[in-house]
């Protein structure tokens, strides 16, 4: 009789008395009581298993990191290219894209589908290029590429930003038509050399590489550092001071220069698909004509980086977005204590914040493009979104890591390499502290660089 009590009181302990009430409004207790006393264990067994069955053949939601639909600020005709580049990142680059960056190698076949996707310098203006293209377009294509793989939307900011970007703000008209059509069809590849081994957010007031005239060439010395595409690409955009008046210069600078060696950077543990070079400049002599003739200072380098810089904080939009899919895709289906762990409590509340945050970095980085747009864009816009989204980014993948468990570092789970890329993503083309003193000048009118 003691063991009996002892046993009914610990199962009411574990009943749910508010939901019990509930359901016995709703229900003929003891009719149900009585129905199910009257079976048997095999009758049992299988009432369990079809109404297992019912549950785990529910239909799931879609995975949909775009949670405001962000995308359907575009028209029509710009959904389609974006459309294509998702096409092209899910059948290209999504089956090999753990496979080279483990090896730290870069596919160099797929710059072909690159070039028939036909999306470098969807901006510019004459040189055959469209002109009616949007920076929002532009910004949600780095988003595309990088929610699959941040390394080749690194390689293609470098390609159609960087170097085309150089060209396109500082190039002579005779510059700009003679590289800009090349480059947009991948012809020619190019880098930008502007971070120095000694010098890299100081690079405003102190370039080591320098460059002087003697008579129609220029003569250049120094060294670069992490400068992606180098080890491969056609030429590459050499910014370096000029000894006679100071000022910052940039000249495009050919791979077979004599005197210009760029070796690969080994020891990465982030963008390891990207080439990374380490360059060294000793008496390179370039002609006047590959001087950008529009370069003549900090200040035109400068234009350049804010119009990719924009396009950096897409980048980390796209790669906290790719982890944050992976996440919701494994916890569907990941099972712990006999349930998807989606179905826990605190597996959503987590996941509930990453996506806040991804959804916050979206809709920012939309807005930016839109200014940048409407001609608005400074320098200020460019680098409070670069500071936010890389630091969002940063969250994100870590909380896309710990829903992982331990699965999580492994890169057949995809997430750890969004994991190791977004460190990149947040100190390159200006550090998180950099560009925080960009927006503080901004709203204090102090400038508290050194």
């Amino acid at each position: 009789m003691t063991n009996s009590l002892t046993e009914l009181k610990d199962m009411l302990e574990r009943v749910d008395l508010g939901r019990f009430i509930a359901l016995a409004r709703r229900l003929d207790l003891p009719k149900l009581l009585k129905t199910l006393a009257s079976l048997d264990a095999d009758d049992v067994t299988r009432l369990l298993a079809a109404a297992h069955a019912k549950h785990s053949h529910r239909p799931l939601p879609a995975t949909n990191g775009d949670f405001y639909d962000v995308a359907s600020l575009l028209a029509p005709e710009e959904r389609a290219i974006r459309e294509r580049v998702r096409e092209f990142m899910a059948r290209e680059v999504a089956p090999i894209a753990n496979d080279f960056w483990l090896r730290g190698e870069f596919p160099h076949h797929l710059i072909p589908g690159l070039a028939e996707l036909d999306i470098a310098g969807l901006t510019f203006k004459g040189y055959g290029f469209p002109g009616s293209r949007t920076c929002l377009l532009e910004g949600m294509i780095a988003e595309e590429i990088a929610r699959v793989d941040v390394s080749t939307s690194t390689f293609f900011g470098v390609q159609s930003g960087l170097a085309m970007g150089s060209i396109y703000l500082c190039g002579s008209e005779e510059q700009k038509n003679t590289y800009l059509p090349k480059m947009r069809r991948f012809e020619l590849l190019g880098a930008f050399g502007l971070t120095e081994p000694n010098v890299g957010s100081g690079v405003a007031g102190g370039l080591e590489t320098t460059c002087r005239r003697d008579g129609g060439t220029w003569i250049l010395n120094g060294q670069k550092k992490w400068i992606g595409n180098a080890t491969f690409s056609d030429f590459t955009i050499i910014w370096a001071r000029d000894l006679g008046d100071q000022k910052v210069k940039g000249f495009i600078v050919d791979r077979a220069t004599p005197g210009f060696v760029a070796k690969k950077i080994e020891d990465k543990m982030a963008l390891r698909t990207v080439q990374n070079a380490e360059i060294t400049l000793t008496d390179c002599r370039v002609p006047q004509s590959k001087r950008l003739a529009n370069a003549n200072s900090f200040k035109d380098t400068a234009n350049v980086l804010r119009m990719t810089r924009a396009g950096v904080a897409w980048q980390a939009v796209g790669c906290a977005r790719g982890a944050y899919e992976h996440t919701v895709k494994y916890v569907q289906t990941r099972e712990q204590f006999g349930r998807p762990i989606g179905a826990f409590q605190l597996v959503q509340d987590l996941l509930a914040h990453m996506l806040s945050q991804l959804t916050a970095m979206q809709t920012m980085v939309a807005r930016l493009s839109q200014l940048q747009d409407a001609g608005r864009l400074t320098d200020e816009h460019a680098s409070l979104a670069k500071v936010f989204c890389t630091s969002g980014c940063r969250e994100v993948v870590s909380q896309a890591r710990e829903l992982h468990g331990g699965n999580g570092i492994l890169l057949s789970q995809h997430v750890a390499r969004f994991v190791a890329d977004s460190e990149a993503l947040y100190s390159y083309e200006g550090t998180k502290q950099v560009n925080a003193l960009i927006v503080g000048r901004a709203v204090t009118g102090f400038s508290a660089f050194v």
